[in-house]
């Protein structure tokens, strides 16, 4: 109950402290104190056993200064309501943190002094997991620590097999690098098809105030990828992609509660596709792009945000944005800049919520990204989605998605798929493939007080799942028309690792389909959600 405690105590105990806060101007930040609570909390006699002592004792507590450097006041500056709230969700954004809190005090008129509370989780993980989705399995063998010495760093070295590829990776991130707001991220792969190298250095617009932003990204793919036709590879081809995007950002920061940034930046993206050696299976080669493009783009949101237990995830503080946003970005990319074509390029996003976590609530997302070339519209794909929850009650929420893709003109290698890797889960890997879908997911959850061994959190669902995929697809004829399924499973949510994702384990009965597909889908797989 330790974990319900502290978020109850956030959702309630945080607001009621703020309300009796000082209202008048010139309140200042007085004292912050770090309240950091280990992995297992000992004066629990729950808690308290010669296994989880040892863990404490060998777990490197996060430092102070790596939560002092992600706190938007600092002593001696003006208090605000709105950035202890912003600096919460900062922090909770940490996955070596369970949970953050901070919690206002007025000790004197025009003082407030703020105790930071956090909670460590486990971060030296061994990666090892056993996946499966789409009648298709997933193997993945490493070692990990999100949490480098408590200095807020990630390394991680893994072997993945999967249906596409063996994968050998190492890989870097610092999101505070050299207690800056810098970003860097690394990642180096040798694949059994190629390689993948992938940098990224940026600082971010971090908060919602942040006046100005910059980065760089760099990567560089070859990899053997394959078309599909019912489940099954029909044709393949060799990508060898070659990118880099460079761009800086400026903003005026939060005004009457709503922030613009502007952003401005280039683009090279090369991609060059070939048949694939010793092939086993007939050629079907996408043409061959190169982009080079300068960019400009504007994105607008609204401070809107709710908190809540019980939604997506099990026992803990979850943040949602329900705020309106919108981002846009126009693009040219001309054979003047080295590219092979002249081209447009577009890309739009849109979101919105409605409603109260603690009853009803909806979610609404749209985008839309695509070129135009020669005044048509190529590769050019519209999204729409939408997420419902139902607050039942502490322990029962109804949810249902609705997601719709309608594509135009794709390029060869973009193709739609659905099955049992994209929410279809009573049918196999890439079943359907096209150039647009729709699917649509209806699903009760349930939460429960289980909690064995004070690691894992418990609940299950029901669900029930349709979709279609519509267009042509390019390696031939598929059957139309809809596709269902029903099941149920278990969610395993662990409370003490820094490895966020929920574990589903799944029952899928397809009701649709051909006599190819086994009449019961196995699932076991890894998601950020519930």
């Amino acid at each position: 109950m330790r974990s319900y405690t502290f978020a109850l105590s956030f959702l309630i105990g945080a607001a009621t402290l703020a309300a009796d806060l000082p209202d008048q101007e010139g309140a200042v930040v007085g004292e912050i104190r770090l309240e950091k609570s280990n992995v297992f909390n000992l004066s629990d006699p729950a808690e308290n056993n010669w296994l989880f002592r040892l863990a404490n004792r060998l777990h490197v507590v996060t430092k102070d200064k790596v939560i002092r450097k992600q706190l938007l006041l600092q002593s001696g500056e003006n208090y605000s309501a709105r950035l202890v709230d912003e600096s919460e969700r900062i922090l909770r954004g940490n996955s070596y943190l369970f949970d953050a809190r901070i919690e206002p005090t007025t000790i004197a008129a025009g003082v407030v002094d703020l105790t930071v509370h956090t909670r460590d989780v486990w971060t030296l993980n061994p990666d090892i997991s056993l996946s499966r989705s789409g009648g298709e399995n997933r193997t993945k063998i490493g070692l990990e620590d999100t949490n480098l010495l408590g200095r807020g760093q990630l390394v991680r070295v893994a072997r993945v097999e999967n249906v596409d590829r063996v994968e050998k990776s190492f890989e870097f991130a610092d999101r505070h690098l050299g207690r800056s707001w810098v970003d860097a991220s690394l990642k180096i792969a040798d694949n059994s098809d190629g390689k993948l190298n992938w940098l990224s250095i940026q600082r971010p617009f971090y908060a919602l105030d942040s006046r100005w932003a910059a980065g760089v990204t760099l990567l560089e793919n070859d990899k053997r990828d394959a078309l599909y036709r019912s489940g099954d590879e029909a044709a393949e081809y060799r990508q060898d992609r070659d990118y880099l995007s460079v761009f800086g950002g400026w903003s005026k920061g939060l005004k009457n509660g709503w922030a613009r940034r502007w952003a401005a930046g280039a683009v090279f993206d090369d991609n060059r596709f070939s048949v694939v050696p010793n092939p086993a299976l007939p050629a079907l080669l996408p043409g061959n792009r190169k982009l080079v493009y300068p960019f400009i783009s504007v994105d607008i949101l609204k401070d809107d945000y709710q908190t809540s237990t019980n939604h997506d995830q099990m026992g803990k503080t979850e943040d949602f944005y329900l705020g309106s946003r919108l981002f846009a970005s126009l693009g040219w990319a001309s054979e003047s800049f080295g590219a092979d074509r002249d081209a447009l390029i577009i890309a739009a996003r849109a979101s919105r919520g409605f409603g109260s976590l603690q009853k009803n609530a909806l979610l609404f997302a749209a985008s839309v990204d695509g070129r135009i070339e020669s005044g048509d519209a190529r590769n050019t794909a519209l999204t729409v989605s939408a997420r419902y929850y139902q607050t039942q009650s502490a322990k029962r929420l109804f949810f249902m998605s609705l997601g719709v893709t309608a594509g135009h003109a794709l390029d060869l290698d973009n193709p739609v798929h659905i099955g049992g890797n994209t929410g279809l889960r009573g049918y196999p890997l890439r079943y359907r493939s096209g150039d647009s879908k729709l699917l649509f997911t209806v699903e009760q959850r349930f939460f429960t007080d289980w909690y064995p061994f004070r690691l894992v959190r418990i609940g299950g669902a029901i669900f029930a799942d349709a979709g279609r995929v519509w267009g042509n697809n390019p390696v031939g004829p598929e059957r139309s028309g809809w596709l269902t399924d029903v099941g149920f499973g278990l969610r395993f949510a662990p409370t003490r690792s820094s490895a966020r994702k929920m574990i589903h384990l799944d029952l899928a009965f397809p009701l649709d389909g051909d006599g190819s597909i086994d009449s019961v889908q196995i699932l076991l797989e890894s998601k950020r959600r519930f």
